[in-house]
């Protein structure tokens, strides 16, 4: 019997892509959870801590913390309609969690967890804070010399939309296949001869 299992023991089994799509699922999900739960606990510091409009040197004159409580987007784009941006990031979110089923690359997987935990992070001020629910005003904190005030979401969201960036110019699909132009290249120089 033992020697009738001897050659089945010996085949190479085929490679599973299961253990690499859960180590891909558990990567997105841990940058996704970090970069929410940094954002919450951070606004839950400032908000505890400080009054709205108090401005604390940390590192003069490169950085302050300087709560405010901003109703629009970034530079306060669009403060006369919050709720727009709460449905924007509502759509985002459900947008990047139908994309999951393709992801098959580390940095993608990095990049949608940041995002999607930005995204998180600001929603849930939209919805949970004052005024109003799905009107509330985000918690900003973080100053630096002539720039925007913004948070933690707001840094894991423009850091993901960075890497989205460069893993596009390098042709590297949401699938983790490179894309080269070489191919089209060749293709185009054959058609040419023909």
């Amino acid at each position: 019997m033992t020697d009738e299992l001897a050659p089945d023991a010996a085949q190479p089994s085929p490679a599973k892509p299961r253990p690499r799509r859960l180590l891909l699922m558990s990567l997105f999900a841990g940058f996704a959870v970090f970069a929410y739960v940094f954002d919450q606990l951070t606004k839950l510091w400032v908000t505890s801590t400080m009054v709205e409009g108090e401005r604390i040197p940390v590192l003069p004159p490169l950085l302050h913390w300087y709560y405010i409580r901003n109703s629009g987007a970034a530079f306060s784009i669009g403060e006369n309609v919050t709720w727009v941006f709460t449905i924007i990031m509502s759509v985002v979110s459900i947008a990047i969690l139908f994309q999951l089923r393709r992801l098959g690359s580390a940095w993608w997987a990095l990049a949608l967890g940041l995002l999607l935990g930005g995204a998180l992070g600001n929603l849930t001020d939209r919805v949970l804070r004052e005024p109003s629910f799905a009107m509330g005003h985000v918690v900003d904190f973080i100053q630096l010399p002539n720039f925007a005030i913004f948070n933690i979401a707001d840094s894991a969201v423009v850091s993901a939309v960075a890497i989205i960036c460069i893993l596009t110019l390098k042709g590297i699909g949401l699938d983790g296949s490179r894309h080269t132009h070489t191919k089209t290249k060749t293709k185009k120089s054959s058609s040419h001869r023909a």
